[in-house]
């Protein structure tokens, strides 16, 4: 491993204030994204977080975007259907909308927007206290099915890896896994190793960057690495270094591509295997797909910059030690600030379920 890479500059604070940006409006380019406006706050607020730049937010204004997340929660009626968790926008709570125009059939929880939701609540220093957390995991039971996988959503959605992912990274930040299968779960995951040994996103599909990341994190999230036998955990890191051309690939015979030196340096950290990647090729595509004049990172150079490839650029630099970033959590993909404050949380949780068992009625919890 090369600790001195030397070239380009990261821009810090332009791409600060290009998260921001973001945070306050969207382009008209991204009118396509209103019902998943979420996810693209997660990217603005872990993106200013790894960037050690949140308080250039105020605090009235941090406290909005968590006001907000919590205003999307989606918590279902005694006796109805598991659909509890976060929704992507306000687009189905259009103010003075009859019941009888159908708007609510379709008001749930979506396991992407859960997971991102709860990250940019974690963030910015929440402690989680107004979620419902009992719906949210009995939500995520709701949409396991047969195979092992999820689906995104309780009704008309795909189930494949991504949202194996995302399961299993809500389940592991609320510390309660309630009635999900994680055998099962393991099971889809070991199915979907392809003879090349990448994972793909569903039964019998093509090896792939993001979704090998996504198996690898939720085997890790749910304490079942172990299941991959060393000769497949071996076989699946040379499949993984075999992606680096200067930057990473997801697939063979395809362009490099900026998010990938998250998706595949991620699975490669948790794997303990980075270190037999080129860090200098590595920094020197990502920092080629900057934009020094306003901020933002594309996925290739002289691209358009957006708000996923800017994170996960951001990403794949902390990783290589970027000074001036913060240390990334590879398989929830939050920073290590953001996932000690959860850890803080979620002994709190522990302490006050000890304390209730006990019956003494009276609990001191403490977040620093």
């Amino acid at each position: 491993m090369d600790n001195n890479i030397e070239g380009e500059e990261v821009e810090f604070r332009k791409h600060a204030k290009y998260f921001i940006r973001f945070l306050h409006t969207l382009p008209g380019r991204l009118a396509s994204h209103d019902s998943t406006r979420v996810t693209i706050a997660f990217f603005a607020v872990s993106g200013l977080d790894v960037l050690d730049s949140l308080h250039m937010l105020t605090d009235t204004f941090q406290q909005d975007i968590c006001n907000w997340i919590y205003k999307l929660q989606v918590v279902p009626k005694p006796g109805e259907r598991g659909y509890g968790g976060i929704q992507g926008s306000s687009t189905f709570d259009v103010i003075g909308t009859p019941d009888s125009c159908g708007l609510q059939l379709y008001r749930w929880g979506h396991l992407a927007i859960t997971y991102t939701g709860i990250a940019v609540l974690v963030a910015l220093g929440d402690d989680l206290s107004r979620l419902n957390r009992r719906a949210i995991i009995e939500g995520v039971a709701a949409v396991q099915r047969d195979d092992g996988s999820f689906s995104a959503t309780i009704e008309g959605s795909e189930q494949d890896m991504r949202f194996v992912y995302c399961a299993a990274a809500i389940c592991a930040m609320l510390n309660d896994w309630g009635r999900v299968d994680r055998k099962k779960m393991a099971d889809y995951i070991l199915k979907s190793i392809r003879y090349d040994y990448g994972i793909s996103q569903h039964y019998e599909m093509e090896s792939h960057g993001g979704t090998t990341f996504c198996a690898i994190a939720a085997l890790e999230l749910s304490g079942q690495l172990h299941l991959l036998s060393a000769d497949t955990r071996d076989k699946i890191i040379r499949w993984l270094v075999f992606r680096q051309q200067d930057g990473f690939q997801g697939r063979p015979n395809k362009p490099v591509d900026t998010c990938y030196s998250f998706w595949i340096a991620a699975t490669l950290k948790i794997l303990h295997a980075f270190e037999l990647t080129s860090f200098q090729d590595n920094r020197d595509y990502v920092l080629s797909t900057q934009d020094p004049t306003v901020g933002g990172f594309s996925k290739w150079p002289q691209a358009y910059t957006d708000p996923f490839h800017s994170y996960f650029g951001l990403c794949g630099l902390s990783f290589l030690n970027e000074p001036g970033l913060q240390e990334v959590m590879p398989s929830l993909n939050i920073s290590m600030r953001a996932y000690r404050r959860l850890q803080e949380l979620q002994r709190n949780w522990a302490l006050l379920e000890e304390g209730l068992a006990a019956g003494n009625g009276e609990v001191t919890v403490h977040i620093e």
